[in-house]
């Protein structure tokens, strides 16, 4: 099955060669990096909880390196807490509102995840997490000490509160997302690499955190519901199930996959503010590290739309895919490219049976004349049919060749 996921895109084989051309072994990253001790252990921790944050933060300037991975240690410390459905709601809610102090007690650690808690064990030694956050520039810490209090305090409160209407289903993107965008702005304005203006309009960055995690939420729904959980606002999915477990049911098919296409529609709409912010970042380790998990979430989210498959499974992008969306994602021009390709992808799937049909192409139609009028070059050319001739091509060649050689053997 891989091999034929190449061979039907060989652009992906060509980005895969690359990126392992290009990109050294975890462990040998870390090393060139040069750094020691506790550090060192973050940076352990790094690539024990997020391979793919791993990477993109490991090419940071140095000015921001350290900075951005403590800040990411911090804020998966805190989601860990978050996520563990053993630690009881009291506890967890004072866990989460302190969790800011916490990280300047030096010394600290928490010792009790439940046992399926795959990150546990950054907690038990996040002691090493807040020697190396007290080494930081002082402003680097108040920025982070900042988004983490109000992280922490909006999580407490969805502790209690269900994702009910719109309005809260945007607020609690804005606490576990949204606010990582204010913070990453925030630094990156506070390293000098970036404008000071960066850092203080942070309605953009709010917009780039709420289109990642509406399209982690969108994808996640069987998981979630199979956890007991459901980060769908009920404003949306109670006009297609009466519960949640009706939502994902196959005999529920149909009005789960329209509940799903509204969701993909409502991440689909911070489209203009992604591509405004992404204009605005001009130190080159910044710009990619920002853009690639945004072209990620417009490859899924268009992966997601009317896809049934979503409502049983965990839908993923292909790792070919990925690794191409990764060579693409260095410049702003090559990044439009990427999104219209995938918003042509999206007007392919989006059927006039579809309810939100009208909906879903006003936002093709929007996205498409905003790239083209703003490319060098203009639009870009489609060429899908001319790669499936060339694949097709290939798998008729290799397996008449396959075929002799077996044959002749």
């Amino acid at each position: 099955m891989a091999f034929i996921d190449w061979v039907l895109h060989p652009t992906e084989l060509w980005a895969a060669f690359w990126y392992v051309m290009r990109h050294a072994p975890p462990d040998e990253k870390t090393m060139q990096l040069q750094v020691s001790g506790d550090m060192k252990r973050c940076y352990d921790f790094l690539e024990m909880t997020s391979r793919s944050f791993a990477a993109v933060i490991q090419e940071l300037n140095p000015k921001l390196r350290d900075g951005i991975c403590l800040f990411y240690l911090v804020l998966r410390g805190l989601d860990t807490i978050e996520d563990d459905m053993t630690i009881p709601g009291a506890k967890k809610r004072n866990l989460l509102e302190t969790f800011h102090e916490a990280i300047y007690q030096e010394g600290w650690t928490f010792k009790e995840s439940g046992p399926d808690e795959k990150d546990a064990l950054l907690l038990v030694e996040f002691d090493v997490v807040i020697r190396e956050f007290l080494r930081l520039p002082i402003e680097y810490q108040e920025v982070i000490a900042d988004i983490t209090r109000r992280m922490g305090a909006g999580m407490a409160k969805y502790t209690r509160t269900r994702v009910e209407s719109l309005d809260s289903y945007n607020e609690y993107c804005h606490y576990v997302a949204g606010l990582v965008g204010h913070g990453l702005s925030r630094l990156f304005a506070k390293s000098g690499l970036e404008d000071p203006a960066v850092g203080e309009n942070l309605e953009l960055a709010n917009s780039m955190g709420l289109f990642l995690q509406k399209t982690n939420i969108t994808r996640d729904i069987n998981e979630d519901v199979l956890d007991g959980r459901c980060f769908w606002p009920k404003a949306i999915w109670g006009d297609y199930a009466a519960t949640e477990d009706e939502l994902i049911s196959k005999t529920n098919r149909e009005k789960g996959v329209d509940a799903l296409n509204v969701m993909c529609v409502n991440a689909l709409h911070h489209i203009p503010d992604v591509l405004e912010y992404l204009s605005q970042i001009t130190e080159p380790s910044v710009f990619k590290f920002c853009a690639i998990p945004q072209t990620m979430a417009i490859a899924t989210i268009v992966l997601c739309y009317d896809n049934p498959r979503v409502l049983d499974d965990n839908v993923k992008i292909r790792k070919g895919e990925a690794l191409k969306l990764i060579s693409q994602s260095d410049s702003l021009d090559s990044v439009k490219r990427v999104f219209y390709r995938y918003i042509e992808m999206l007007e392919r799937k989006n059927h006039p049976s579809n309810p939100v049909y009208a909906e879903v192409n006003k936002i093709i139609d929007k996205t498409k004349k905003d790239i083209a009028t703003t490319l060098k070059g203009g639009a870009p050319v489609d060429l899908t049919k001319e790669y499936l001739v060339l694949a097709l091509f290939l798998v008729t060649v290799t397996t008449f060749f396959y075929s002799y050689l077996t044959q002749a053997s």
